[in-house]
């Protein structure tokens, strides 16, 4: 008897499952209409049409980043043994702190600079008047940060040749053929 209650009370549980995974299912597909909606409505706003129109959403995070930017300030010349603490407490007079970000190797040692984004715009006016100013006996380099462009790649000094040494058809620094010094191509 204590078998065939147990086997009851198991298909009653397998009963609830089911009814809960085709109520979970019921509100997964009325959340995809949903969103497909949106993504529609979006695309029709930016002019474009069809499912295939990616470039809305990349716009939109391009500018959710140069926002973020807006906010943030490049901290160098970090101490090593500086903690996120410690810097919300040096940028607190400045404003409200959203985020702390200290760079590190793939060993988890820091690179001596951080990021740090405030919730304010105004903050950074604030933040940039710390520059000079000592943390663990060093001195801030404090800087707005600026927005990476994406493709836009910082090359080297020069063109071909790099700038370093002599060149025999370049001579010294800037490059080799075609550079308006020394002999012609």
């Amino acid at each position: 008897e204590g078998a065939d209650s147990l086997n009851e009370q198991s298909l009653e549980e397998l009963e609830a499952l089911k009814a809960k995974l085709q109520e979970m299912e019921a509100e997964a597909a009325q959340l995809g209409a949903q969103e497909k909606e949106m993504q529609t409505g979006d695309a029709k706003a930016a002019g474009t049409s069809g499912p295939g129109s990616v470039a809305g959403s990349e716009g939109v995070d391009q500018a959710a980043k140069e926002e973020a930017d807006s906010r943030s300030i490049f901290v160098g010349n970090v101490d090593y043994s500086a903690t996120p603490e410690d810097l919300q407490a040096h940028f607190q007079s400045c404003g409200t702190v959203n985020r702390i970000t200290i760079a590190t190797d793939k060993f988890g040692n820091s690179k001596a600079y951080a990021y740090i984004e405030f919730l304010e715009v105004d903050a950074v006016a604030n933040a940039l008047l710390l520059d000079n100013t000592e943390l663990k006996g060093r001195p801030l380099k404090v800087a707005a940060k600026r927005t990476n462009v994406p493709g836009l790649k910082a090359r080297g000094r020069g063109g071909r040749g790099g700038g370093r040494g002599y060149h025999p058809y370049g001579g010294y620094g800037g490059g080799g053929y075609g550079d308006g010094y020394g002999y012609p191509p």
